[in-house]
């Protein structure tokens, strides 16, 4: 299978050696995340476009190439295509009537070609030679120009033909690591976790910077969007998490700060953190979530009195959206469900706040808290990589793992709804329930003693946390479903065929239902 990705119009107005770096910087991403994801492919950036050539037709090695394209920034939009040699015109066309006709029946179309070489005709002919054949030899009802139900694009270069099978639309932006590193304050709501895609989208290596104020439970709350926005759009670079208890700062506050000045002492206690944070990986910037006056301390006046306390460029992408926006946007990228279910802890120390904070009041009450305190916060925060902390947390899990279900067993989709509706999962004699993995804390009382739950998800990473977690808490009937990944099988949706086939003779025979023998789980 081939695809061709176009690059986001920003980098295409760059200069020559602007353009070419990006590129390749793209090039390097790209092959990065084909490598985490398991399979091989050939990826070769040129001038116009991103090449990606995958030596198989495994549908499982396509939707992880799809998604991969889809969410890269740097990526316009993408296409999967299917290339062929021709000598002339009519032999395009009947390429074309080959791979698009079927999908015309019923249908209004126009031909978009795009030509690059020496020919005979240009691109105006072939628009109209192969439009008027697909009208002629297919079911399609009709030419439309304007707004067609399907657009069937060509390109020719010299004398290789592209027909396009699909379009994909891209992140665009610019490339990941091409723009320089920074930290993002995450709360794990809206504000933070949009402001953190947008910095990525844009082309900075964003890190994580967290200020536990609710404990362990709202930590790993953290931790889990953290991963889900570096594993679904950075991942092809190396993220670090830095978590700092600040739970002593809030008593310290608490303690010795007027009440209208507690919520600006707080941000500017963060800040200086934050300031302390990017000095330990050599960063320049950090990233907030703050929007003008959505809450007390992000007035005009109080932002200028929090940003004195740091040297550092705060960078703000939010800062004139409207919270409806906000929403919208953590809803395409599929982090409202997280952010729906975060506490809100910061805003729980405000007692009628003052929103025109004075700088000389500000210090003033600023000289009643303990630096101390401070300073033990950050002496005492964690620095961990992301990807290696998972894989940590994964390979000390002591949890059964089961290739092929029995009929009996129910498997429990813990995927995010997003990759859900991209990719469900399909089985003819198990029942499968829909249960995200951040509701199973909330939602565990819905599984009953006698039956047997088999946790799935992509990578099995997120399954294996969540079992062993609800495994140390008494629960024995909990698994994990790990699906064959395309390197132990070739043809994995006949072999499961045939699997489910011995399953329902076996039950029709009254017989009981084995595991898979190990030598058919290795196959």
């Amino acid at each position: 299978m081939k695809f061709v990705a176009k690059y986001f119009p920003e980098i295409i107005m760059k200069s020559r050696p602007v353009r070419k770096r990006f590129v390749k910087q793209l090039q390097m991403n790209v092959r990065n995340l084909v490598g985490r994801n398991g399979f091989k492919a050939d990826v070769q950036g040129q001038w116009d476009n991103l090449y990606v050539n995958i030596n198989s037709e495994d549908a499982t090695i396509r939707r992880s190439m799809i998604n991969i394209l889809t969410n890269t920034p740097g990526i316009a939009f993408s296409y999967e295509i299917e290339e062929h040699s021709f000598e002339t015109l009519d032999d395009a066309y009947q390429i074309i009537k080959q791979v698009n006709g079927p999908s015309l029946s019923g249908k209004t179309f126009c031909v978009r070609v795009k030509r690059r070489g020496t020919h005979e005709y240009n691109s105006n002919d072939a628009e109209r030679y192969i439009g008027g054949g697909l009208l002629k030899e297919t079911d399609a009802i009709g030419v439309k120009l304007k707004n067609p139900d399907i657009t069937v694009q060509v390109e020719i270069t010299d004398q290789s033909l592209f027909a396009i099978k699909n379009r994909f639309v891209g992140l665009g932006g610019y490339p990941m690591g091409s723009q320089g590193e920074t930290l993002s304050l995450i709360s794990g709501g809206f504000d933070s976790t949009v402001s953190s895609y947008m910095m990525m989208k844009r082309g900075l290596k964003t890190h994580y910077c967290f200020f536990n104020l609710g404990g362990s439970a709202h930590e790993v709350g953290v931790k889990q969007v953290a991963y889900y926005l570096w594993d679904k759009y950075g991942a092809s670079h190396k993220a670090r998490f830095i978590s700092v208890p600040f739970d002593g700062v809030v008593k310290e506050i608490l303690e010795n700060v007027e009440d209208g000045h507690m919520g600006v002492i707080l941000k500017r206690m963060m800040y200086r953190a934050a300031d302390q944070v990017a000095d330990m990986i050599n960063l320049e910037t950090f990233v907030t979530g703050e929007s003008i006056a959505q809450v007390s301390s992000q007035t005009l006046t109080n932002l200028a009195v929090i940003d004195k306390v740091t040297d550092k460029l705060v960078l703000r992408p939010l800062v004139v959206m409207d919270k409806p926006e906000i929403i919208k946007i953590s809803r395409e990228i599929g982090t409202e469900a997280f952010a729906a279910t975060m506490p809100e802890y910061c805003g729980v120390i405000s007692v009628k706040p003052t929103t025109e904070a004075k700088m000389p009041k500000v210090l003033a009450e600023e000289a009643k808290f303990d630096m101390a305190v401070l300073d033990q916060a950050v002496a005492e925060c964690t620095h961990q990589f992301i990807a290696t902390l998972v894989k940590e947390e994964n390979d000390a899990l002591e949890v059964a793992c089961v290739s092929l279900p029995s009929p009996s067993d129910i498997i429990v989709d813990i995927r995010h709804p997003n990759e859900v509706e991209d990719a469900p999962l399909e089985f003819s004699l198990n029942e499968i329930i829909k249960m995200p993995f951040y509701e199973l804390e909330t939602r565990k009382g819905e599984f009953k003693d006698d039956e047997t739950y088999l946790f799935y998800c992509q990578k099995g990473t997120m399954s294996k946390i969540h079992a062993h977690h609800l495994s140390k808490q008494g629960m024995t009937n909990i698994k994990v479903y790990l699906e064959e990944t395309p390197k132990m099988v070739d043809n994995k949706a006949e072999k499961r065929a045939l699997w489910e086939a011995k399953q329902k003779a076996e039950l029709e025979a009254g017989s009981e239902i084995e595991t898979a023998p190990e030598a058919e789980k290795k196959d």
